[in-house]
């Protein structure tokens, strides 16, 4: 009678404890920053007869921190690249393959800045020297595509 008791409980036990897998709710995001980040390499100086320089897919993070003006950063040399950010970073969210993002955000406007090697890109400014600033508006999905070209020459 053990041995059958035993049998029992050491073939079902372990389906007792199994739950089928649980769907997670993954609620869309309706409010704060989507967009597409590519890159573009090389010479770019237009060519007769040659087709033009397609950008490519750029998987990468994107940072949005507090607006950002040029003198609350450090750059090894003037450009596009930034060793150092001394604002609040308010989020980060990581690309997908083809360099497609999505980040939820409060209403608001952010300095938008993506990794390249060890360093922050971003070469768009306003005439208050605000890097890269995008817009958050109550209830709506801003699109910023961002390109990344500092390694092109024209």
């Amino acid at each position: 009678m053990r041995f059958f008791l035993f049998l029992f409980v050491a073939i079902f036990f372990p389906f007792w404890g199994c739950k089928p897998p649980q769907k997670q709710k993954v609620e869309p995001i309706i409010q704060g920053v989507k967009g597409l980040v590519t890159a573009i390499t090389g010479n770019q100086m237009p060519r007769i007869g040659a087709p033009p320089t397609v950008p490519q897919a750029y998987p990468t993070t994107v940072f949005f921190y507090e607006p950002t003006d040029i003198t609350r950063t450090q750059q090894w040399t003037p450009g596009p690249l930034f060793t150092n950010i001394y604002t609040k970073l308010i989020t980060a969210v990581d690309t997908d393959s083809t360099g497609a993002f999505v980040a939820k955000l409060p209403v608001g406007s952010y300095s938008v800045f993506v990794q390249a090697g060890q360093q922050f890109y971003a070469n768009s400014f306003d005439i208050r020297n605000n890097i890269n600033l995008v817009t958050v508006d109550k209830g709506k999905l801003t699109e910023m595509n961002i390109v990344v070209n500092y390694t092109s020459t024209n």
